[in-house]
Parts: C-alpha cells; sequence; structure tokens
C-alpha cells in the first residue's frame, strides 16, 4: 500500500473529512441562504465543546497549577491550529498581565507561517522537537497539542517528546480519540470535540477552528482566574499598554469605588499603574508597599483581602 492510500484510509476515518449532507448544495445557493447554512452549523459547535467541559477544567487546573509552581504552558500545532495556539499566548500578557515567555505558542514553519500557509511543514515530526527543544522543555512544563484530524505529525511528535521529558500533556482533537490506535503516546488530556463534517469538507479553520478557539478561551481565562487576575470578573491585572487599556483601567476603579477620575489617576500613579495594587491601596487605606505586602500573602487574590478583613 502506498502513502498516499494509507493517508487516503486514515481520513476517511475522519469525522471532519466527511462530506456534510446539509450542505451539499452549497454552490447552487444566494448569498443569503449560504451564510444561513454556515451559521446553522456554528452554532452546533457550542454543544460540543459543553460536552467536555470537565476535560476543559482539568487542563485549566493543571494550567494554572504549572504557572503557579513556575512552569510554563506551551501551545503546539500546525496550520490553523497552530495560529490559535499563537493568538491565546499571545492575548494573556495585555489581558492577564502574564510574563510573555511564561505561555508560549509553537507553530510548524515558525511565526511566518501566522501570515502564509505552508501546509508542508506540519509532517516534518523532527521539527517539533527542535522547537520545543529550543525553548528548553522541561518536565515541569505543560503542553497542550492542537490537531482538528487528531494525525498532525508535528502536532503528535512534539507531544510524545514532552511526554518523554516528564511534561503533563494535554490534545485538543476535533474528532474523536482512540487510545488503543494510540501507539506510542497517550496524552493525560484529551479534549474530544467532534464538529462532524465541515461546510466545506475538510475545511477545519471552520467549525473546528471555532471549537478550539472556545476551548482554549476557556482553559485559559479560568487558568488565569484560579490564578487571582481577575476581582470578580474585572481584568485587575491587565497592562495598560493602549490608550484604550489605560482608559479602561481607570473606569474599573471609577465603576467599583464611584471616585471621580482624578483621585483614579492619582491611585493608578501611586500604584505604578497596577489596577490590582490600587484596589488593594484604597480597600485598605494603606500606601503601596503594604497593600503588595497583604496581596502576597493572600497569593494575589483580592477577594481574599475581604475574607480576612471580616
Amino acid at each position: 500500500m502506498s502513502a498516499y492510500e494509507e493517508l487516503i484510509r486514515m481520513l476517511s476515518r475522519l469525522e471532519t473529512e466527511q462530506i456534510n449532507q446539509n450542505t451539499i448544495n452549497i454552490d447552487r445557493l444566494s448569498p443569503l441562504e449560504i451564510a444561513t447554512k454556515i451559521n446553522a452549523e456554528d452554532r452546533t459547535v457550542a454543544g460540543v465543546v459543553e460536552g467536555q467541559l470537565p476535560q476543559i477544567a482539568r487542563a485549566a487546573e493543571v494550567f494554572a497549577e504549572t504557572i503557579r509552581k513556575g512552569g510554563r504552558v506551551f501551545y503546539i500545532g500546525a496550520g490553523t491550529s497552530g495560529r490559535l495556539g499563537v493568538l491565546d499566548a499571545a492575548e494573556c500578557p495585555p489581558t492577564f498581565g502574564t510574563d510573555p515567555g511564561r505561555i508560549v505558542g509553537v507553530i510548524s514553519g515558525g511565526y511566518e507561517t501566522l501570515v502564509l500557509s505552508r501546509e508542508g511543514v506540519e509532517d516534518r515530526e523532527d521539527e517539533a522537537v527542535a522547537d520545543l527543544k529550543e525553548h528548553k522543555l522541561s518536565g515541569r512544563d505543560f503542553v497542550i497539542g492542537l490537531a482538528a484530524s487528531r494525525r498532525t505529525p508535528y502536532t503528535l511528535a512534539g507531544l510524545r517528546f514532552a511526554k518523554s521529558i516528564g511534561c503533563t500533556t494535554a490534545f485538543v482533537i476535533c474528532n474523536r480519540w482512540d487510545p488503543r490506535k494510540s501507539e506510542r503516546h497517550n496524552p493525560d488530556i484529551v479534549i474530544q470535540l467532534p464538529v462532524g463534517p465541515e461546510v466545506i469538507t475538510g475545511s477545519t479553520r471552520m467549525k473546528s477552528g471555532t471549537a478550539q478557539k472556545l476551548t482554549l478561551n476557556t482553559i485559559s481565562t479560568t487558568a488565569m482566574v484560579l490564578l487571582g487576575k481577575t476581582y470578580g470578573n474585572l481584568m485587575v491585572d491587565l497592562q495598560a499598554r493602549s490608550d484604550k487599556l489605560a482608559a479602561r483601567s481607570r473606569k474599573i476603579l471609577m465603576d467599583l469605588f464611584d471616585m471621580p477620575l482624578d483621585v483614579a489617576n492619582r491611585l493608578l500613579e501611586q500604584s505604578e499603574g497596577s489596577v490590582k495594587l490600587a484596589i488593594a491601596m484604597f480597600k485598605l487605606g494603606c500606601d503601596a508597599e503594604a497593600a503588595r505586602r497583604e496581596l502576597d500573602r493572600v497569593g494575589g487574590f483580592i477577594s481574599k483581602l475581604e475574607e480576612g478583613s471580616e
């Protein structure tokens, strides 16, 4: 059997490669009808993600614990999956004030493939290992593999290497996983998102990409909440590196304490721009140094400051 024959057989077993009977006549429809068909398929995705919430929560728990203990979290993938991993990693520092070196997206072919697709690079298993070694991956790290098809050689090789050096691993896929057919690696956490046939056969940037984006948002956001990066649902560890985020920092203080802008400005100046520290200072009626000590004592959770004062 040729390599292509084997690959065709493998693809034929993937739900994302099947023909979607709901969109089989899509090329004969009006623009509104096409958009309606796509939207109808997209509406099914949230339910698929819901079915994996226990596994998603477990991944978020490991994510938070890894960061808490000084380890790093890596997303690794190819194509759309790899881009989504890089995107989620890139959005954590401005939103939650994380160190960019602690949450890292690794994509096959390097960062240039973020803007220009190079599909062949997904087959290069040795490059996955080289890419992770370049980051000095260690057993303290958590590696999340992303592959809509579950078979991407680059991603699987990265997960195998990570597992071999003692990393905890997770695998986010958009087909079903059969551990009996995995000869060399079974991840610690498998998040199966069987979205079914795509609107355009095999175009996993669609429902599969949406499912992965929802899942990564949920994992990282849950982890950040567990790390005390929010106060209620406010992003109090944000980094005000744009006018919008600087304004949001002030709005958070003004909304929380019904204070005027000049007071919010003064608090943020005293806290060197830290919204969390400014809140603690105001709540405790103390200076930045004392507020910082109290936050350290409660692991950075503003809500625990309140519990300690009762």
